[in-house]
């Protein structure tokens, strides 16, 4: 669960199909999968680039 990433939950549908329980259950799961740190690794002769979704895409 990182901006930078593609790994998402939807929070919004388990909002929707499931009130406030559903959730609160959503962002518990999600915590439990989020990486325990950053991943991004910039080298300068990889011709990719270091995250899969820039923050222009997240909206940052």
């Amino acid at each position: 669960m990182c901006l930078g990433q593609d790994d998402n939950a939807d929070l919004r549908k388990a909002l929707r199909e499931g009130g406030d329980a559903a959730l609160d259950a959503a962002v518990a799961e999600a915590i439990t999968r989020k990486p325990k740190g950053h991943d991004f690794v910039i080298d300068r002769r990889q011709s990719g680039p270091a995250v899969s979704r820039h923050m222009n895409v997240t909206g940052g």
